[in-house]
């Protein structure tokens, strides 16, 4: 779906009343259904008020939430990506003049980082939480090129927000370095996987998380059961089974085995309904978390098919 200019303000509107509204609920039969914002909804504003708006018209009362929207909504200077607007397409080396523009942006970004008030942040909590939503995990782009201090600075802004997790994407090497800074705070970190079975640096195999988890009692796994199932040829239920404490959340998408496409629910090899079930049975304490990936279909758009998972989620755990 096309956004014109006056879509985006007619969103923007909508936000606003957001306390007139009734809260949302997604815990259906125990099990709390979120999803990864703004990752989600491609194409569409990605701004905190915006995001908010969306997980109340979708009737989502948790999330996986990325830093640049809560950033950006504290004054935060404008994060760039890969090489900034303008810059080359993906696999094009970048000019000089585009390195140092991303580096002066990374430097302006840490700056601001190591400066700010945590109570900024605990307000931005606040009026999240007054909606209705709770931000249960913050992702962090980029954090094996943090210094320590910025990554201090990270677990601070995730309890402030109320996560109780944070999440990302890192050589599985650096994620002995990272579990001691995350045993400092005593917050864990959900480690996301894809599908490199074959790099011993990229989160793809259980072999990948349990080396992980032998560095720090405070590594996690975000399994990603699309992925695991795409890149493992298996279900991923006996993995979650045997460390189902040490799972922080898991992402929600469908894929076919052998590294096949990510399609619309129920038409690939993902067994995303025994997952959810399983979830409930046990009553594992975990987000399930949308993360919208698959094609929109003609005549869809990036909402009417998150509803759809929505509802397809609301129905397995009816």
């Amino acid at each position: 779906m096309h956004y014109t200019r006056r879509t985006f303000g007619k969103l923007a509107l909508a936000a606003a009343p957001l306390r007139l509204l009734a809260k949302p609920n997604s815990k259906f039969g125990g099990v709390h259904i979120g999803i990864n914002a703004p990752f989600s909804f491609r194409g569409m504003p990605g701004g905190a008020d915006e995001v908010l708006s969306y997980l109340v018209e979708l009737g989502l009362s948790t999330v996986e939430l990325r830093s640049q929207p809560i950033e950006a909504a504290c004054g935060a200077p404008a994060q760039m990506r890969a090489f900034g607007a303008g810059g080359p397409r993906r696999g094009t080396p970048p000019t000089p003049e585009e390195r140092e523009r991303a580096q002066a942006a990374a430097n302006d970004l840490e700056k601001w980082r190591l400066a700010a008030g945590i109570e900024q942040f605990q307000n931005f909590r606040k009026k999240w939480n007054d909606t209705g939503v709770d931000i249960e995990i913050v992702k962090f782009d980029g954090v094996d090129r943090m210094k320590d201090e910025v990554v201090h600075y990270a677990f601070g802004l995730a309890k402030a927000v109320g996560a109780r997790a944070i999440s990302c994407e890192i050589p599985v090497s650096k994620t002995k370095w990272l579990g001691e800074l995350a045993a400092e705070h005593k917050l864990m970190v959900g480690y996301h996987g894809h599908g490199d079975v074959e790099n011993p640096e990229a989160f793809a195999t259980p072999a990948s998380w349990e080396r992980s988890m032998s560095y720090s009692a405070f590594n996690g796994i975000n399994l990603d059961i699309g992925h695991f199932t795409a890149a493992n040829n298996v279900s991923p239920i006996p993995f979650i089974k045997k460390y189902a404490d040490r799972i922080t959340h898991i992402h929600l998408k469908d894929r076919k085995f052998n590294q096949g496409a990510t399609v619309p629910w129920g038409q690939g090899d993902t067994p995303i309904r025994e997952v959810l079930q399983l979830m409930k049975r046990e009553k594992y304490p975990f987000q399930a978390t949308i993360e919208f990936e698959h094609p929109v279909p003609e005549g869809s758009t990036v909402m009417k098919e998150i509803a759809n998972s929505v509802q397809f989620c609301r129905e397995t755990l009816a």
